[in-house]
């Protein structure tokens, strides 16, 4: 699902998840224009893609968190139809499932008729997550368990429980995970967690700050195979190129070690979370006091990355 481009295909063209937000960043400079840009794209091409590099054929519909320093939007998607919510308590997740439910402040216009028109909608009181899926309530009742404590902590507390599902096993394991930290003040900057690795309940979050002359994120970005790629040939993914960055590739064997042996796992973890914390005090001096030299977070990420790795070769 990387592609700055609709992907074309012999008789049709769509957007994939990734094509329409970055689309949306380039294209508009507020969180509004951004649900306008993206939903106008889901107008005139529709979405789908395969999931995988395969002919599996399985593809998923999407939901997008939109935030600059001002507001912040929800926007879930089947199809070319859409719902948005202003997001007015100061945070949202999204993990898996719909989350808006009575509260639309915007929609496409056709939304509601082509949902009765299913026998999805009888017509009274309109809930889209209800309509639109098999829901269930899980991530919006963890979030409400959380009111007056929401943090950055907290979120990520949330992003690895597996009761709820949230956090997914199996053949569909949660890939990735990432929390962000959007200051109203323009002084502040925003800090942006990410695990770069699978099931954030065995990962790091690590945070990137935007400065100028960030460098490049090596240890967490995917091999490159150029024209040979098999995306970039036709016919198109007649092989499966091994993706894996090197921090995942590491991850892989920690995780392992987690599963199977309970004493080592426990401590690993514990080192992980205590890494974390530490970073997030960090990070927390320069959400309340800014950043007096952004030279200093210029490999911010990639500092974080290999103190990952550190405490993965101490066990």
């Amino acid at each position: 699902m990387a592609s700055m481009q609709p992907q074309s295909c012999d008789t049709f063209v769509v957007c994939l998840h990734q094509s329409t937000k970055w689309l949306g960043l380039e294209r508009a400079a507020t969180a509004d224009k951004a649900v306008e840009v993206i939903t106008e794209l889901l107008g005139k091409h529709g979405q789908g893609g395969s999931c995988m590099e395969d002919d599996s054929g399985f593809t998923y519909h999407n939901s997008f968190l939109i935030s600059d320093r001002t507001e912040a939007w929800l926007l879930e998607t089947s199809g070319k139809y859409w719902a948005a919510e202003r997001i007015e308590g100061g945070y949202r997740n999204i993990s898996n499932q719909y989350g808006i439910t009575t509260t639309i402040d915007k929609e496409h216009p056709g939304m509601r008729a082509y949902a009765q028109s299913k026998g999805w909608w009888d017509a009274i009181k309109f809930n889209f997550a209800t309509v639109y899926s098999f829901t269930t309530t899980a991530r919006i009742e963890l979030l409400l368990s959380s009111v007056g404590h929401i943090n950055a902590e907290a979120m990520m507390e949330i992003l690895r429980d597996k009761d709820s599902g949230i956090n997914m096993e199996g053949m569909f394991m949660t890939t990735g995970s990432m929390v962000s930290v959007v200051p109203t003040e323009p002084t502040l900057p925003g800090v942006h967690y990410f695990t770069a690795t699978p099931d954030p309940e065995k990962s790091v979050f690590k945070p990137f700050i935007f400065v100028q002359n960030a460098l490049p994120l090596k240890e967490t970005s995917s091999p490159s195979y150029g024209s040979d790629d098999p995306v970039k040939k036709k016919p198109r993914f007649q092989s499966k190129p091994d993706r894996k960055h090197q921090l995942f590739v590491k991850h892989k064997v920690v995780a392992a070690i987690i599963d199977s042996y309970k004493d080592r796992g426990q401590k690993i973890t514990e080192n992980m979370r205590k890494l974390e914390k530490n970073t997030m005090e960090t990070m927390e001096e320069f959400l309340s006091h800014g950043v007096m030299e952004q030279e200093c977070l210029v490999n911010q990420f990639s500092t974080s990355v290999q103190e990952e790795v550190a405490v993965y070769n101490t066990h």
